[in-house]
């Protein structure tokens, strides 16, 4: 018999996880979109990988650095560890076709969204198997990647994100 496959839920950040106040990296501004630390520990509970994939064109715009991006992330696994709770994994893009650091700038980089590099590089890392893993995001950019990298996407619009995860978790298969 196949082992059983690992399931994940592949987040957006900003307008998601986090109120989106534009460019978020300041650790003093992050603030918890309603229900989204519950949501989390939910997909931990339920032995579904917690993953996130972000663009981060403001590391390339010359908007904030790489380390500033990294130290919200710490601050966002300390609220999560506080709820018992906990991200496996924080893909991010920080190319962008204008950007101002040359090595950054790229006309469309693969793991920039629409592109799907960031999920197909979890799915590989991770052993996913796209039938098991469902997108949730904030843009039709989110959705876009999503189908490009086969595996399904939902579109959050606001509200209690823990109500909304219980909802989405039931379609990952049994």
């Amino acid at each position: 018999m196949p082992a059983k496959s690992r399931k994940a839920v592949i987040f957006d950040r900003d307008g998601v996880l986090n109120v989106d106040h534009g460019y978020v990296y300041e650790v003093e501004k992050l603030e918890w979109i309603a229900g989204a630390k519950r949501a989390v520990r939910r997909c931990n509970d339920a032995g579904v990988l917690a993953i996130v994939a972000t663009n981060q064109s403001g590391i390339g715009r010359g908007y904030y650095d790489e380390a500033s991006m990294h130290a919200l992330h710490e601050q966002m696994q300390a609220d999560l560890a506080a709820e018992g709770a906990r991200l496996d994994a924080i893909y991010y893009c920080p190319y962008h076709p204008d950007a101002e650091d040359k090595a950054l700038r790229h006309p469309d980089h693969p793991h920039r969204k629409p592109n799907p590099g960031m999920i197909l590089q979890a799915l590989e890392e991770w052993a996913l198997d796209p039938a098991d893993v469902i997108l949730i995001g904030d843009k039709e950019t989110d959705m876009e990647a999503a189908g490009r990298a086969g595996v399904r996407g939902y579109l959050f619009t606001g509200g209690d994100l823990d109500a909304f995860i219980a909802e989405k978790l039931a379609t990952l298969s049994a």
